[in-house]
C-alpha cells in the first residue's frame, strides 16, 4: 500500500510539472528552479531628455503592435515573456525629426541569452530586436560591451545611446534621475536550478550537493544573497566561459545543479 502511494504522488508531481511548462518543452533535459536569490528586472536607459530616446521608443512600440517583439520572444523563450506597449502609430506620433545615424547601444555579454559574443559577434535576443529598431528607423546599429554599473558613465559620456542588452538598472540610479528608463520589459531572477528528473525538489536538498556558476561579480554577490547557501553547498565550481558552460556542466552530470537566470532557462526549455 505504502508503495502504491508513493508511486501515485511521484506521477501527480511530474503531471503537474508537465503542465506547468505547457508553453515550452518539458523533459528530462529541462530546467526547473530550486531557489531565487535575486529579483531584478530587464530596462532600457536612455540619456536624460534624449531625442534618441522618444525613437526608439516608439519604434519598440510598433514592432510590438506589429507582432514582431511576440516573434522574437517566442523564438528565444518559447512563448510571449517580452512585454512593450503596443502602439502602430507611435512613429507617427514623433514630433522629433529621423535622420539616418549610428545608434550605439551598451550591452552586458554576461547575460545569455538576452546579449552574449558568438562566433566573435554580438548576438542575443536584445542584439536582434535592436536591430529590428534600427532597420524600421534607417539606423546603422553599433554595439560595445559595458558594465552595468557604468551605465550612468557610459551614456554621460557619449560612448552609447541606449544601455540595451541584459542591463538591470542600479534602482537608485533611476530615482535620482541620472537617465531616462524605458521598461521594465521581462523580469530576470537570478536562481539555483537543476535538471528535471534530478531527485532535487527544494533548497534544502543542496546538502552537499555540487554547484556550477559564472566567475562574473554578479554571480557571487547572488550567491552571497544567502549566507547559509555557500555552506550547505559542496563543491561549488566558477566557470568563466559564462552560462553556456555552466548548463553544459549541468547536463554532463559535473555538478547537481547551477546559479543562472530565468530568461537563460526560458530559452534552454524550448530548444
Amino acid at each position: 500500500m505504502k508503495k502504491a502511494i508513493c508511486l501515485l504522488l511521484c506521477l501527480a508531481l511530474c503531471l503537474s510539472a508537465a503542465a506547468c511548462g505547457s508553453r515550452t518543452r518539458v523533459g528530462a533535459y529541462g530546467i526547473r528552479t530550486l531557489q531565487t536569490l535575486v529579483e531584478q528586472d530587464y530596462s532600457l536607459a536612455f540619456r536624460t531628455n534624449d531625442p534618441t530616446a522618444d525613437l526608439v521608443i516608439a519604434a519598440l512600440e510598433v514592432l510590438s503592435a506589429e507582432g514582431k517583439v511576440d516573434e522574437l520572444s517566442t523564438k528565444w523563450f518559447g512563448g510571449r515573456l517580452i512585454d512593450f506597449d503596443k502602439n502602430a502609430k507611435a512613429l507617427d506620433e514623433v514630433t522629433e525629426e529621423n535622420f539616418p545615424r549610428d545608434f550605439i547601444i551598451g550591452v552586458d555579454v554576461n547575460s545569455f541569452p538576452m546579449a552574449y559574443i558568438s562566433n566573435n559577434s554580438y548576438w542575443g535576443f536584445d542584439v536582434e530586436l535592436a536591430m529590428a529598431v534600427t532597420e524600421r528607423l534607417g539606423w546603422d546599429l553599433k554595439i560595445q560591451s559595458i558594465e552595468k554599473e557604468n551605465v550612468y558613465v557610459e551614456l554621460s559620456s557619449g560612448n552609447i545611446d541606449c544601455a540595451w542588452g541584459g542591463i538591470a538598472l542600479d534602482p537608485k540610479e533611476v530615482k535620482e534621475g541620472l537617465y531616462e528608463e524605458y521598461g521594465p520589459y521581462v523580469a530576470n531572477d537570478i536562481v539555483i536550478a537543476t535538471r528535471n528528473g534530478n531527485m532535487l525538489f527544494n533548497r534544502l536538498m543542496l546538502q552537499g550537493k555540487t554547484l556550477a556558476m559564472c566567475s562574473t561579480p554578479e554571480a557571487l554577490d547572488a550567491l552571497n544573497q544567502d549566507p547559509t547557501l555557500a555552506k550547505r553547498l559542496g563543491q561549488i565550481t566558477r566557470l568563466g566561459g559564462g552560462t553556456t558552460e555552466c548548463f553544459e556542466y549541468l547536463f554532463a552530470g559535473r555538478c547537481d545543479a547551477v546559479l543562472t537566470d530565468t530568461t537563460a532557462i526560458a530559452y534552454i526549455n524550448c530548444h
